[in-house]
């Protein structure tokens, strides 16, 4: 029998190459062997951007073709609008009856996350502190054994199980406890050194032109303790490195770390070897996303994994009220 996977993206700009590396190219080996919802958690995007509510949607839109792009076959997998399927709010309402606020003080990413906003008005609201439990309910009400995630991600998979298990433990079992399956693949890391983040302004989107992706790379960080040609560097101290370890083939990645460390060559010579790995992957990527570029085509497949997502999440809406009354 497949294991059920749940996991999900908010919709709040567009996607950049660690996505497409940490996440999508593990979404689209995940729905090979098992029944996989991927989630447009646009109810979520409204935590942080409730005041541009009206480009979400758009936003989810050209988010799910950039999934579609990567590989995300709607035969294999089922694609959800959150806002489409009313049981994620209600079974919210349920759990957030029986989850302590300690719980979610404690939530170890809600300082990290908050860090990205530096205008604290958008984040001082209800939605954003209790977003676990609504995360809770993404993954719970199709009862889903695993989550993708990557290893900042665990605490809210543990906050989840916490929620699940006093369900359970309350009002009878429902809920099966979901697993993390964390991402093997390294940091990406952005043009400044920083976590690669559109807000940041230090990220390579998938979409963005070949030119303005060079000229990016030109600038990407490096080895801060190589001052000069001559100066042997480390690539586990270097943020471009970081790009290698994902575009970049073993053997090659071999050479380059030797030519590093003895200063065989210098920073320049790594950008120009990682471009012609980046480059032709992207194109790629860009040239499968023009096959996908007709908004009510996506608009179906959307609905339609929406609607197979509401059937399935009503009958666990049944489960959760014959447990809870009787």
């Amino acid at each position: 029998m497949k294991e059920r996977v749940l996991s999900g993206m908010r919709p709040t700009g567009n996607l950049h190459i660690g996505h497409l590396k940490s996440v999508l190219e593990i979404w689209k080996k995940l729905q090979d062997e098992n029944e996989c919802f991927y989630l447009v958690a646009d109810i979520h995007a409204l935590t942080t951007d409730w005041e541009e509510s009206k480009e979400i949607r758009k936003r989810s839109v050209e988010m799910v073709k950039d999934w579609l792009a990567s590989g995300i076959s709607p035969e294999k997998s089922t694609i959800i609008l959150q806002s489409s399927v009313p049981q994620h709010t209600e079974l919210t309402t349920y759990l957030g009856m029986i989850t302590p606020l300690g719980l979610l003080e404690r939530n170890p990413t809600y300082k990290d996350f908050a860090q990205e906003y530096e205008d604290k008005t958008k984040i001082s609201n209800l939605g954003f502190f209790a977003y676990p439990v609504l995360q809770a309910a993404d993954i719970l009400i199709y009862k889903a054994n695993k989550v993708p995630v990557g290893k900042d991600q665990v605490p809210h998979i543990e906050i989840t199980r916490d929620i699940a298990e006093k369900f359970n433990k309350t009002f009878g079992d429902v809920f099966p406890l979901p697993v993390p399956i964390l991402s093997e693949v390294s940091k990406i890391l952005g043009a400044d050194g920083r976590k690669m983040s559109k807000s940041y302004g230090n990220a390579i989107m998938l979409t963005e032109s070949i030119s303005s992706i060079k000229e990016k790379v030109k600038i990407y960080m490096t080895d801060t303790a190589r001052k000069t040609k001559r100066d042997p560097g480390e690539p586990e101290r270097c943020p471009l490195y970081t790009l290698h370890r994902v575009f970049t083939p073993a053997d090659v990645r071999t050479e380059i770390e030797e030519n590093c460390r003895t200063a065989s060559f210098g920073c320049l010579d790594c950008k120009k070897i990682l471009l012609n790995y980046l480059i032709p992957e992207i194109e790629n990527f860009q040239e499968k996303r023009k096959s996908v570029e007709n908004n009510n085509d996506v608009m179906d497949i959307i609905e339609q994994g929406s609607k197979k997502a509401r059937d399935f999440a009503e009958k666990t809406m049944e489960d959760v009220k014959k447990a809870i009354f009787g």
